[in-house]
């Protein structure tokens, strides 16, 4: 039976060889322990990584965990050249709120609400993995129905969408 230290030194490795959430389940799959035991451990190393001046941190989005390097060193990492910072246009942010505050929701409905035509910006948003297709409508013509994805999560340091910022109503 591993000790303590060795299995966070394992939920480590996972997480930094997969280098994109993995879910509990699979962690309690890879590492043949109780839940409970697993999750406890999880909690500590996120103590550990918080509680400590590291440029890492594990994150919880979506249904998975996730090791990444803090928000607060981007600055410094973009600087290497090889990790350029993303950056989304303003219609793509626009898209992108609209799907994330709206899912599951149709190109013409967020065209309607943006008022331009959103075909490139939602391919651009596919293709870097911030959005996905859920299925389509059950409407006439079965438009494809788009949501966030997990790399959505990560890339805004999101747990959930429960975490995005409420809506202010007029």
């Amino acid at each position: 039976m591993l000790m303590r230290e060795d299995i966070k030194a394992a939920i480590e490795a996972i997480l930094f060889v997969r280098a994109e959430p993995v879910e509990l389940n699979e962690l309690l799959e890879i590492l043949e322990l109780p839940a409970a035991d697993v999750k406890e451990i999880l909690e500590e190393l996120i103590e550990e990584y918080n509680s400590t001046k590291r440029g890492l941190q594990i994150a919880m989005v979506d249904r998975g965990y996730l090791i990444c390097t803090r928000p607060e060193y981007g600055g410094i990492l973009a600087k290497m050249g090889k990790t350029a910072p993303r950056r989304l246009s303003t219609a793509a942010m626009e898209t992108l709120a609209i799907i994330a505050y709206r899912q599951p929701v149709s190109r013409s409905e967020i065209e309607n609400i943006r008022g331009v035509k959103s075909e490139r910006v939602i391919a651009s948003l596919l293709e870097k993995g911030l959005i996905e297709e859920l299925g389509v409508k059950p409407a006439p013509g079965k438009p494809m129905l788009y949501g966030t994805t997990s790399e959505f999560l990560r890339m805004f340091q999101l747990s959930s969408l429960k975490d995005l910022p409420r809506l202010e109503e007029d």
